[in-house]
């Protein structure tokens, strides 16, 4: 018998899921296999959070998130809303570099993306999305919030998830361990089209008051706009806008 625990936690990584596949929506399986639960009990979950309006479903059959999570969220705002203090650092990065501009955060293990601005430049890369969610250490964002953890909690990391299955042997130990010796060496995270061969990315870590890397700011586009040269421009430019979001926070 499930525990009530249990199934708060299953809610939870139905509706992680669901957010997952925004704006398109994900199909029952899809739900299903990303949650690691079966069909039928991931189709039981998702009818009874249709009928709390904390999921909606398309014509098509495929789940979204539903309208009272926009409510809920609109209440929380006030305390844990901050992407009214990096817009403007967001879309001044993609009018200075033509590039698309991101601000995820942390959320446990994950980043979640919480803008995008697009830049100038007619290319774009559209592996980012708002609510798409990355486990740290994949994506520029997630790791350069990785890198900045201490040792051991990124060793625990590490132990307890397993990146290869679904991001390939590049996310293994010892390369990503490799990589997060680089973004130390370079204070800001490279992401060299290890999710969608082609499409780069950079990332600089936000800093809150107990200097925690709890966001990051990151750059994507095609891979020849991100050659050493301009990568050392774009590092330059996230890591003075890094530092000036991360004052603006502790500010507020």
């Amino acid at each position: 018998m499930n525990t009530p625990a249990d199934v708060v936690g299953r809610v939870g990584a139905v509706l992680r899921a669901v957010s997952a596949h925004e704006p398109d929506g994900g199909t029952t399986s899809a739900v299903a296999r990303t949650t690691g639960l079966a069909r039928p009990t991931a189709h039981r979950l998702l009818t009874s959070l249709l009928g709390e309006g904390l999921v909606d479903r398309a014509p098509d059959g495929r789940w979204l998130l539903g309208p009272e999570l926009y409510l809920l969220g609109t209440a929380a705002t006030s305390r844990y809303d901050v992407t009214e203090v990096a817009q403007p650092f967001v879309r001044q990065l993609a009018l200075v570099t033509g590039e698309s501009a991101f601000f995820s955060a942390r959320r446990g293990d994950e980043t979640v993306c919480l803008l995008r601005e697009d830049g100038s430049f007619p290319i774009r890369s559209h592996v980012l999305h708002e609510g798409i969610r990355f486990p740290l250490g994949v994506a520029s964002a997630g790791l350069a919030i990785l890198a900045y953890l201490p040792d051991a909690e990124i060793d625990a990391y590490l132990a307890r998830t397993d990146l290869v299955t679904a991001h390939g042997v590049t996310h293994d130990t010892e390369p990503l361990w490799a990589r997060v010796a680089a973004t130390r060496r370079a204070g800001y995270a490279v992401n060299p089209g290890l999710i969608v061969e082609g499409s780069w990315g950079m990332a600089a870590a936000v800093f809150d008051r107990d200097d925690r890397p709890m966001w990051a700011l990151s750059l994507t586009g095609i891979e020849q706009r991100f050659g050493r040269d301009r990568r050392r421009e774009l590092g330059t430019l996230l890591l003075r806008a890094a530092h000036e979001v991360t004052t603006a926070l502790r500010r507020g």
